[in-house]
C-alpha cells in the first residue's frame, strides 16, 4: 500500500467576487485573481499551467545535474488549449523546454524531459489520474 502524504492549503477570498490568496502551512502565497478591471495575480487556469512547467523543469534540472550535465540558462514555454463548453477544461497542453549548458544534447534533454513526464512530475501525473473530491460546507 502507498504511503499518503497531506498537503494543507487555505484558499481566502481577500476583496470582491474573483480575488483569492492561496496559503500554504509554511506560510509561502499565491494570489490568484479572475477580476476583469485590475488583475493583481494569474487566474487559476494559468496557475495550473505554472505548476505544470516548474514542476517539470525542476526534474529536468536536477536529471541533468545528476547526469554532471548543468543547466546554464532554463525556461519553460507553456501554450494550452481550453475547450470552448464548460468546464473549460484543457484540450492540449504544449510544454516547450529550452534549456543551455555545457554539454547538453538533444537526446539528453529528451530523455531527461521523458522522465520527468511519465516518472517523476507529479502535477503532470495528477492532470492524468483520477482524483476523489469531496465537497464539505461548513457554516
Amino acid at each position: 500500500m502507498e504511503s499518503m502524504a497531506t498537503t494543507k492549503i487555505n484558499i481566502q477570498n481577500i476583496g470582491g467576487d474573483q480575488r483569492y490568496v492561496g496559503t500554504n502551512e509554511g506560510g509561502d502565497h499565491l494570489l490568484i485573481d479572475a477580476s476583469e478591471d485590475l488583475s493583481l495575480g494569474m487566474r487559476p487556469m494559468e496557475a495550473l499551467l505554472t505548476s505544470l512547467g516548474a514542476c517539470s523543469a525542476l526534474d529536468v534540472a536536477a536529471i541533468l545535474e545528476k547526469r554532471r550535465t548543468p543547466v546554464e540558462e532554463y525556461r519553460v514555454e507553456i501554450e494550452g488549449d481550453r475547450a470552448d463548453e464548460h468546464p473549460r477544461r484543457y484540450t492540449r497542453i504544449k510544454v516547450r523546454h529550452v534549456v543551455s549548458g555545457a554539454g547538453i544534447d538533444e537526446k539528453q534533454l529528451d530523455r531527461a524531459v521523458s522522465l520527468s513526464h511519465e516518472k517523476y512530475c507529479s502535477v503532470h501525473a495528477t492532470l492524468n489520474a483520477d482524483i476523489e473530491y469531496e465537497a464539505v460546507l461548513v457554516s
